[in-house]
């Protein structure tokens, strides 16, 4: 199989609010001239570009179309779409790359989530159209019922909780709830955002980077749409991912998880068995800023970037989708010497 290695990254500030448009070329243009810059490349070098948005998020049919954009129109480009955060579109181009057919892709995510009056709400209607959309829970309630279940059964204390968002964490159990038993610091802010990964092949990676992170395993996994037909406390699917993409090789420098609430780290770090010596979220994770459709694959990209750094040499970066941690990605990277 073919050696396949990250060897860029960028991303669009983490901001509450933007002011341009939905289709996200103004987060991505500056994305892409960092990259092409670093790697000493123009776009006519990548072979393959695939995105991540969400149409449903923008307000509008195709606004995937509006952000190519970004990319321009000459040379003519080999493109293609997920309708779910770029993590997903970054295995389409890890797999278009195995396949042969490219030896370089760019992947990209945007999501202007500060455009819905309710972005939780919106999230709503990922839910089961018949029995629990017509209720509007949204997002954060959804949560809340997550992190109850686990409080309840023994899982997790709150106390726990508020380690993983860090600080003083008596002060932060001192706050008042904003979804019993969540709290500010336990919820991951309304962000807009945008990010970028140029993944290549063998000794075109080497040739665009001098220490790349090598992708040697990559899996994603899925559990049930209904609330009530899984243990919210628990993630099968990350398990499976996870044993699928380590060969169960849990030992890592640093792992990035992608938990929007911070029970969900727990939840995502026992899943996959991660070493408590496993450095978790040292770029501050989601609860730091979680950009819709692009936080995915941030993750990938900060985990990457420790490798291309030399800050790390083994790394895993998670992904998740749809309601409770119903849908999970697990990438593993490396470097070439470990």
């Amino acid at each position: 199989m073919p050696e396949i290695a990250v060897v860029g990254f960028a991303h669009a500030p983490h901001v509450p609010e933007t002011f341009g448009t939905t289709n996200g070329v103004e987060m991505l243009v500056p994305c892409f001239q960092q990259l092409y810059a670093d790697l000493g490349i123009t776009k006519s070098d990548i072979d393959f570009w695939c995105s991540g948005s969400s149409d449903f998020l923008a307000g509008r049919a195709f606004s995937f179309i509006s952000a190519v954009d970004a990319i321009g129109a000459v040379p003519p480009i080999n493109e293609s779409h997920v309708e779910m955060d770029a993590a997903w579109a970054l295995y389409e181009a890890w797999v278009k790359l195995l396949s042969g057919q490219a030896e370089t892709a760019l992947v990209y995510g945007f999501g202007k989530s500060s455009a819905a009056e309710s972005i939780q709400q919106v999230l709503t209607m990922q839910l089961d159209p018949y029995l629990v959309a017509p209720l509007w829970p949204d997002a954060v309630s959804i949560a809340g019922l997550q992190a109850r279940a686990g409080l309840d059964a023994g899982r997790w204390t709150e106390q726990e909780m508020a380690a993983v968002a860090g600080g003083d964490i008596e002060a932060r159990l001192a706050a008042p709830y904003v979804a019993d038993p969540l709290r500010a610091h336990d919820i991951a802010p309304v962000t807009d955002g945008a990010a970028a990964i140029v993944l290549a092949v063998g000794d075109r990676a080497r040739e665009l980077c001098e220490r790349p992170a090598w992708i040697t395993g990559m899996a994603h996994n899925i559990d049930a749409q209904a609330l009530g037909g899984r243990d919210l406390t628990r993630s099968p699917s990350t398990t499976r991912a996870a044993a699928a993409a380590t060969r169960g090789d849990t030992t890592f420098d640093l792992a990035e998880l992608h938990a929007p609430f911070s029970h969900q780290q727990l939840i995502l770090a026992e899943a996959i068995g991660l070493s408590p010596d496993t450095r978790v979220n040292p770029s501050g994770g989601p609860l730091a800023g979680n950009p819709m459709f692009a936080a995915g694959l941030e993750r990938i990209g900060n985990a990457a970037t420790a490798i291309i750094s030399g800050d790390a040499n083994r790394t895993l970066a998670h992904a998740t989708s749809g309601p409770a941690l119903q849908q999970n990605l697990v990438a593993v990277l490396e470097s070439e010497d470990r």
